[in-house]
């Protein structure tokens, strides 16, 4: 028997990990997948009429859902009302949309900052409404916990296949490098490049302590195929490297440094806030499913990443 041709709709389909898994899809291309990755021009999907009019448009059988407003620690700590009302309406718009035209599977991004702010390590997914998160976040991450609740509703009250991946902190090409708003790595690869080209060392915001798990985004694309194809829970799943992988921002500011083989090397600017210390996940549940997943060595991911942003740098967001 024939396989069922599948319709993807990936939302934040420009972005970096909508970008990553086009890239993935295309390289392990599969008869039955139809992928449509949508960008913010196409719809808002904070407006249920622009929503609903795409899913009449495409009928996708399947949804990877990545759209969202999204933004660094100090942009967070601003606007956390924004973050929690645009956030919530992207979501339920989605998600209803995806139940009224029989999406037969919906996947959506959590992202670990939705973890309580006061909880023991390593966290895993068990441990995502144990406590509120932290403070600096708290509007994005609530809006996030809330696609968990969502999944587990719709699913108890309409069968619905609804589930939630949730990655440590993502980087890689088509990522956003605003320097106001980006997140660690593409920060700090911006401001090396601006570095370089100056003759000045690489500025480093906090005291370069906190730790991070960050994981490549080809090789979260990679996962997110497979949660497609193969993960049935509606429970979500931490999509992470091993937890000896982590590292501190001050070992990450130094590779990218090495990579754009600064000689000014590194300062750290004490006076900037730090953000949460640790998130440590664990990624045992993703290890039982695939023990032998490889993660692309971190030092080779940021070098590619550096690559792609020199390369591109007159059209990177930034």
């Amino acid at each position: 028997m024939a396989s069922e041709k599948k319709v993807i709709l990936v939302t934040g389909g420009s972005g970096l990990v909508g970008q990553a898994i086009k890239n993935v899809a295309e390289q392990d291309p599969r008869e039955d997948e139809t992928y449509i990755f949508l960008s913010s021009k196409d719809a808002d999907l904070k407006d249920p009429a622009a929503t609903e009019k795409i899913f009449e448009k495409y009928h996708p059988t399947h949804v990877i859902h990545l759209a969202a407003m999204v933004g660094g620690l100090f942009t967070n700590m601003k606007h956390n009302l924004d973050f929690l009302r645009n956030n919530i309406l992207i979501n339920d718009n989605v998600l209803q949309n995806s139940y009224k035209f029989g999406v037969k599977k919906v996947i959506s991004c959590l992202s670990t900052c939705i973890f309580p702010d006061k909880t023991s390590y390593p966290i895993d997914e068990t441990m995502i409404h144990d406590g509120p998160p932290h403070s600096s976040n708290f509007g994005y991450s609530y809006a996030k916990r809330l696609i968990d609740v969502q999944n587990h509703a719709y699913h108890q009250q309409h069968g619905c296949h609804f589930t939630s991946v949730i990655p440590t902190n993502v980087f890689g090409a088509h990522d956003n490098y605003n320097l106001e708003d980006s997140h660690v790595i593409p920060g700090l690869i911006h401001k090396a490049y601006l570095a370089k080209k100056e003759g000045k060392p690489l500025m480093v915001f906090g005291s370069g302590k906190p730790l991070r798990q960050f994981i490549y985004s080809l090789d979260l694309a990679k996962l997110f195929l497979w949660v497609l194809r193969e993960y049935e829970e509606i429970d979500p799943i931490i999509l992470s490297v091993d937890e000896a992988s982590e590292v501190s921002i001050e070992q990450v500011a130094q590779m990218v440094a090495d990579a754009f083989k600064l000689e000014q090397g590194i300062v750290l600017d004490t006076t900037k806030a730090d953000g949460q210390y640790k998130k440590t996940a664990s990624n045992n549940k993703l290890r039982c499913y695939l023990p032998d997943f490889q993660f692309t060595p971190l030092k080779d991911a940021i070098k590619s990443s550096v690559e792609w942003f020199v390369q591109n740098y007159d059209v990177a967001r930034k």
